[in-house]
């Protein structure tokens, strides 16, 4: 079929929930993509941040071919060893003490609302718990991973949702103060707000959080479904400031493009659910687990967080540049390879323009940021390509 012929089928069968661009893609190497037709695009937003290892590495293909041969699901009422395996890798890196795997990030968050609230229950048996999350983040699309999402115009549609959720201002610690009291059980946070322009948290302010969840014995839980997984240049966001979660979520380049996430508790969290509380049909599989563990195993071997320092370093400074010299960009923020570029204009065209044109991807967060969550993998010459093309696109769209 033809790129259009595509197209037209996918219109007329699928659920009509995204506005996609044009472009049907057919397979991927390294760092680009290629349509249909044949044409390569450079890639910087990795399928949103799941692609770390880019496309087509063989030793990661490798991995999935041998578990296909072996094993694919055996249900949660039995043991199996990659989750075994994966589990012990990633409770090592993350310095957590338990980890359930999930199929997504949203049922991540789930999992971990589902720990705040039982571990209240636990502590003095009320049915009548709150939880500060903060305005502007995004959780996923889940009825209570959206209760936590801080956008009404997500949330709009589909309420009531969960009760007991109150918002703060993310970075403003006197806004989270206000809503502490003794219902409070959880407060929840993206270490780094990516869907809301790419805010990452101040020090002062995570640790402040910290605090207040020891003083008033709540959870803390940081969502690093984006910004983990080596993506700041640390393995996870919050080891760069030194403040542990109870509750942590992962997901997207944990499994770099299979669906598996996982929810990891520390401490106390770590013993508040039973058996019976939660569950997953394909959660945890040996197929999914097979290729956490294959990504966990090639970060290390391959340094991936060392070199997401020298990179994202490289390309804030290229981005600073973009700052420096058109009147249209306004600010950047990030860390490593989570960078954001605010617009003084909508960026929609912009990124429209970079994929049909100069051939590369590009997302946006929100409607005046332009998001760059490349795979880990690139090199200085891939930010060089990029920053060319970008040039080119806001060149013209000055003329």
């Amino acid at each position: 079929m033809s790129k259009q012929e595509y197209i037209d089928k996918a219109e007329s069968e699928i659920y009509k929930i995204y506005n996609r661009f044009p472009v049907v893609f057919d397979h991927g190497d390294g760092v680009r993509l290629y349509d249909t037709d044949g044409q390569e695009y450079l890639d910087f937003g990795a399928g949103i941040a799941v692609m770390g290892l880019g496309y087509n590495d063989p030793e990661f293909n490798e991995a999935l071919k041998a578990q296909v041969d072996k094993l694919l699901h055996t249900s949660n009422l039995f043991y199996n060893v990659p989750a075994v395996e994966a589990g012990e890798k990633i409770l090592k890196v993350s310095q957590m003490d338990k980890v359930f795997f999930t199929n997504s990030g949203t049922e991540a968050i789930e999992g971990a609302i589902k720990i705040a609230r039982r571990y209240a229950y636990n502590r003095d048996g009320g049915h009548d718990h709150e939880i500060i999350a903060m305005n502007h983040s995004f959780h996923g699309r889940s009825l209570g991973a959206l209760s936590v999402t801080g956008n009404d115009h997500y949330q709009e549609p589909f309420k009531p949702l969960v009760p007991g959720i109150r918002f703060a201002g993310f970075n403003d610690l006197d806004s989270v103060k206000k809503l502490v009291n003794e219902k409070t059980c959880a407060i929840i946070m993206e270490t780094v707000q990516g869907e809301g322009g790419i805010y990452p948290a101040d020090e002062e302010f995570l640790k402040g959080v910290r605090k207040l969840c020891d003083d008033h014995d709540m959870l803390l839980i940081l969502d690093e479904i984006q910004c983990g997984m080596g993506r700041t240049g640390n393995m996870f966001a919050w080891q760069k400031y030194g403040v542990k979660p109870d509750v942590m979520t992962v997901a997207k380049a944990l499994g770099n493009g299979l669906p598996v996430g996982a929810f990891l508790a520390a401490g106390k969290a770590s013993t508040a659910m039973v058996p019976g509380d939660h569950g997953t049909t394909y959660g945890g599989n040996p197929f999914v687990t097979a290729a956490a563990l294959k990504v966990l195993e090639l970060f290390e071997e391959r340094k991936i967080v060392e070199h997401v320092k020298e990179i994202g370093e490289y390309l804030t400074k290229k981005l600073d540049g973009l700052v420096d010299r058109y009147a249209a960009v306004a600010e950047r923020r990030g860390l490593g390879l989570i960078q954001g570029l605010e617009f003084s204009v909508a960026v929609a065209p912009i990124v429209k323009e970079a994929l049909l044109e100069q051939k590369m991807i590009l997302i946006s967060a929100g409607t005046n940021v332009i998001r760059f969550v490349p795979p880990l993998i690139i090199e200085k010459e891939h930010v060089d390509e990029m920053i060319g093309k970008l040039e080119a696109v806001l060149d013209h769209q000055k003329e």
